[in-house]
């Protein structure tokens, strides 16, 4: 049976990409629309610094990258040594 295994860099550059444009444009639309202005309201406690604002989008991206590239770097690296050690 052929080993699966995962590139975590990989992972979390596609994870970190992701919710940092989910993030930008959020902030975007909220401003616009209110859309989301709870949830946006909760992610201002996580990430200082970032607000419902034109810079507060870029901030928002910035954040997104790094926290989702941490994230999915490290449960693809979970799963690989989960994985190859065969309890999965």
């Amino acid at each position: 049976m052929k080993e699966t295994h995962l590139d975590p860099k990989i992972a979390g550059l596609t994870l970190g990409v992701f919710w940092g444009v989910v993030l930008f444009l959020w902030t975007l639309v909220s401003m616009f629309t209110g859309y989301a202005k709870d949830l946006l309201a909760l992610i201002i406690t996580v990430y200082p610094g970032y607000t419902v604002t034109y810079l507060g989008s870029v901030v928002g991206l910035i954040y997104g990258l790094i926290d989702g590239f941490i994230v999915g770097f490290l449960v693809v690296w979970i799963y690989n040594k989960l994985s190859l050690n065969g309890r999965i």
